[in-house]
């Protein structure tokens, strides 16, 4: 398997040949080995300095003939059978450091220093040879001699850093990329070709065909970071290679790959892609010359466990075996990986489904690695762990213990015993609690943030980080323990993508963060890798302050107008009709007579007029009052006008 070189996942390889071994290396820096025969653990190596030197890239040497220590003297018919098996292991470490690890011993065999000023992105063997070749961060490519420990020669590869380098099947070409992808002469360190097509990171490179550079046979395929696509380029005489011939399409960024070269133009490639989203995509080609359109997967296979509501497990490599369709999986989790060697159907997308819990709870066995228990004295002090300042006493030992003899045996406390004899009774904050002792202080921010860092628990972070008081906020920073510092940043940046107002507050805490223990990020190796998505959507965030501005004041400006053009029209388009009008009512007469029985404005008689209206509505009520004066006068009336109307004839 190759190197991941510079793949933000852990390395994760294979051992070549009869992969009987699977090479992790985990976050804190230890290397575990684990048989995949027998699926338990078969080794685990900490480096000295893991935590400040992490590794990076993992590659196994060639199977060779190893000594296993001391043993019988064996015949000559079996001393020819001597069956070579996969031995050396190289790691390449943050501070630019080569380990050579030997699974035989299962101790170090050797350390390359000295060469590398940045950190070690990718290391790959010499097939035939006992040498090694490095790429780093700081452009160079060093070819090292295993057998002395030193480097042979070192040559500038790239403007950029070396992420990826590969050795022809014959061993004398080499394959680096950094901005662009260069073949180099081994023998005469000087570049044989170049290419050029991808815009990002070039983190794969692997040779698809064993056939020497004598003519149009030679193919070899790259992946690149952020690119869903696998490459294949051939090296052609005439050096008219500029583009790629066959491209294989992806679900994702290519994480690791294995195949099995091709001998001739009538035997197909066989490819088996990881990548990142935990899907294993299987192809076979055969590379017969330049291909227009992306070919697709022969089939698809992932992981999903058994329960109700099935969520994918992520494959962390694959390896292709001697039969047709046979697969060797690694899937789970990296402190404990499932091993399992399956057989692909014909299917175009394959799930499989495990009980990876089950799997999981496998006891681990180690061969190399033993424990061994302390032999504790009753004048050694115990070391309560905590934040500095929080003690918590420790009861004296009785002064009638009797002596330990030579020879006797020692009665180990369990747990149980040794948390009895912690004196709780003192820093409780009652009256028995002696003079002199600082008690528990479990409401301090500091101590409820690191708490609340390390279980991850969301309501006491919320109520911490919730805190606006700039004063609480330095003071609970300033407190913080080191190794708390970085989690809390991956905390900062997590709420950062949240609403404005959460990310408000947190720019506050980041801003303390900074203030304080900038000495202290700016000593980690892997700063750019931790710290790169807080960059990325900082800047991000910026670039729209510009666009933004410019869209408030032309928002700003559009509102100005609005309002002044509504102004305007509310006080020219002003309503001149009644919204009330009130009439009084009126006599038939008054009706059928119009205006001419109302008073003029020249009249002088008004007020006598208004007099003689008063009288007569004063008779009218009168009359209303009393009927039968009312019915004679209209008999009255009646017979006056019948008289009148006789004189008239």
């Amino acid at each position: 398997m190759a190197a991941d070189g510079g793949c933000a996942s852990l390395p994760c390889v294979f051992s070549p040949k009869s992969r009987q071994y699977l090479a992790v290396c985990a976050q804190d820096g230890r290397l575990r080995v684990w048989n995949t025969d027998s699926k338990t653990l078969h080794q685990e190596y900490v480096p000295s300095a893991h935590l400040s030197a992490a590794c990076t890239c993992i590659a196994w040497g060639p199977c060779r003939a190893a000594k296993e220590g001391p043993q019988r003297k064996k015949r000559r018919s079996e001393a020819s059978r001597a069956e070579e098996k996969s031995d050396l292991l190289a790691m390449g470490t943050a501070a630019g450091d080569v380990l050579i690890y030997s699974t035989v011993k299962g101790a170090l065999h050797c350390t390359l220093d000295g060469g590398h000023v940045g950190g070690v992105n990718c290391v790959e063997w010499h097939p035939e040879e006992s040498l090694l070749y490095s790429g780093s961060d700081d452009t160079n490519i060093i070819e090292w001699e295993l057998q002395t420990g030193k480097k042979r020669s070192k040559w500038k590869a790239d403007r950029a850093a070396v992420t990826s380098l590969c050795v022809s099947p014959d061993g004398k070409l080499l394959l680096s990329a950094g901005q662009t992808i260069k073949m180099w002469d081994l023998d005469t360190k000087e570049i044989f070709r170049t290419f050029t097509g991808h815009s990002t990171t070039v983190t794969i490179l692997r040779f698809a065909t064993t056939r020497p550079p004598d003519g149009n046979g030679l193919y070899f395929l790259s992946g690149a970071s952020h690119d869903r696509l696998l490459s294949v380029w051939q090296v052609r005489e005439d050096g008219k290679d500029k583009n790629s011939v066959v491209s294989f399409t992806l679900t994702d960024e290519p994480k690791c790959i294995d195949l099995i070269a091709s001998n001739g133009k009538e035997e197909a490639l066989r490819l088996a892609v990881v990548c990142n989203d935990g899907q294993l995509h299987l192809f076979e080609h055969f590379l017969n010359g330049p291909c227009r359109k992306p070919l697709s997967p022969s089939s698809s296979v992932q992981v999903s466990d058994n329960k109700d509501s099935p969520s994918p497990v992520p494959l962390l490599a694959a390896v292709l075996g001697a039969e047709m369709r046979s697969v060797l999986l690694a899937y789970g989790n990296h402190l404990q990986p499932v091993m399992e060697r399956v057989e692909i159907s014909t299917e175009r997308d394959v799930c499989l489904t495990r009980d990876v819990h089950a799997s999981l709870a496998l006891s681990i066995k180690t061969t190399v690695s033993k424990v061994k228990t302390p032999v504790s004295n009753a004048k050694s002090k115990v070391l309560v762990p905590g934040l500095p300042g929080h003690q918590a006493p420790i009861r004296a030992a009785p002064q009638g213990s009797e002596k330990r003899k030579k020879g006797s045996d020692v009665k180990q406390m369990s747990i149980t015993e040794r948390l009895g004899e912690i004196d709780l009774s003192s820093v409780s904050g009652g009256k028995s609690a002696r003079k002199g002792t600082d008690a528990l202080q479990t409401d301090h921010f500091a101590v409820l943030l690191v708490q609340g860092l390390e279980s991850r628990d969301a309501n006491i972070l919320n109520k911490v980080l919730q805190t606006c008081k700039e004063t609480v906020i330095k003071k609970t920073v300033a407190r913080l323990p080191l190794p708390a510092v970085l989690p809390l940043v991956e905390e900062l940046t997590k709420r950062l993508q949240g609403h404005p107002f959460i990310a408000s507050l947190m720019v506050r805490w980041l801003k303390a963060v900074l203030m304080h223990h900038t000495s202290y990020l700016a000593s980690l190796p892997d700063l750019v890798a931790q710290l790169g998505v807080l960059h990325h959507m900082i800047e991000s965030r910026v670039k729209m302050f510009h666009k933004l501005t410019k869209l408030h004041g032309k928002l700003y400006l559009l509102m100005t107008q609005v309002a002044t053009s509504d102004s305007s029209n509310a006080v020219a388009g002003v309503d001149h009709t009644a919204k009330l009008v009130y009439e009084e009512e009126s006599s038939d007469e008054e009706e059928a007579s119009g205006d001419e029985g109302l008073p003029h404005d020249d009249s002088d008689n008004w007020e006598e007029e208004e007099a003689m209206e008063e009288d007569k509505s004063e008779q009218t009520d009168e009359e209303e009052d009393d009927p039968v004066r009312t019915g004679s006068k209209a008999n009255g009336e009646e017979d006056m006008e019948h008289g009148n109307e006789c004189e008239e004839e």
